[in-house]
């Protein structure tokens, strides 16, 4: 058997930096097995895999370790994969995924895409976060994964969390957040409990950020930027239960993936 597999770098504007996403073309669906070992073999924090239906695509997002409902950074690779490098010449694509449709368009040079909006709400404090991350959040918020918000984005470039005490925490991770010098804010994103010790660019991150920083700002219309190693930027429009994210993709490698069933 043999598949196309695409590596795209992801929020990025050149190689090496942003968030690498494998992406594979499919005519029709493997077994999920097949699929997590793939993306378990990739050993990136996701690999998409798509095939084509009457309205668009479906397409589907692999941890290391497990199937996820939302990933912002593999639907911008698979996206630029698509306009890019099959040479679609519709303006939008539909993405029919386990949080709905999405559609992405062409926007000048980058790449739009209108995802779900999942503002956090406050939650009690947690110790096990605390001890993790190793300083105490000004505040702390859940959706599906933890939001712990700080008063510099000093404060957050420093964190090195232990992610044994990570994975033991009952949501998915911990995203931490602060008002950026140089942007309208800042974050990190940790969740070793679904194979990912640090995302370097995380879209669906942002469909809680943005949200959040809109409300503390009073704007909708934010720059953000990811300070992992690799680092990142995108900005945010904030709609009513939607975020639109723009950002940008280059292609590091193209393979064949060849195995024998």
């Amino acid at each position: 058997m043999k598949i196309k597999q695409y590596q795209v770098d992801a929020f990025a504007t050149r190689a090496f930096e942003g968030n690498p996403a494998a992406v594979c073309p499919l005519e029709n669906w493997l077994e999920d097995d097949l699929l997590q070992a793939i993306a378990e073999e990739n050993n990136l924090s996701e690999t998409a895999f798509f095939v084509p239906t009457e309205n668009g695509f479906r397409l589907r997002w692999f941890t290391p370790v497990k199937e996820v409902d939302l990933c912002g950074h593999a639907t911008l690779a698979t996206a630029h994969v698509i306009f890019e490098i099959l040479g679609c010449a519709e303006p939008a694509i539909i993405f029919e995924t386990r949080s709905g449709n999405l559609c992405v368009e062409k926007a000048g040079n980058q790449l739009k895409m209108d995802f779900p909006a999942f503002p956090p709400t406050p939650c009690e404090d947690s110790e096990t976060i605390v001890k993790a991350i190793g300083v105490r959040p000004i505040e702390l918020l859940a959706a599906d994964d933890y939001v712990a918000v700080f008063d510099s984005e000093t404060t957050v470039r420093s964190i090195t969390p232990n992610h044994s005490l990570l994975s033991q925490l009952d949501l998915r991770g911990v995203i931490v957040t602060a008002p950026g010098t140089d942007v309208d804010f800042v974050s990190r994103f940790f969740a070793p409990k679904i194979g990912i010790t640090e995302d370097p660019v995380t879209g669906a991150a942002h469909c809680k950020l943005a949200p959040y920083w809109a409300g503390k700002l009073g704007k909708n219309t934010l720059s953000a930027r990811q300070v992992s190693k690799r680092g990142g930027s995108l900005t945010c429009e904030v709609k009513p239960d939607r975020v639109v994210l723009y950002g940008s993709a280059v292609t590091f490698m193209e393979a064949d993936i060849v195995f024998e069933t």
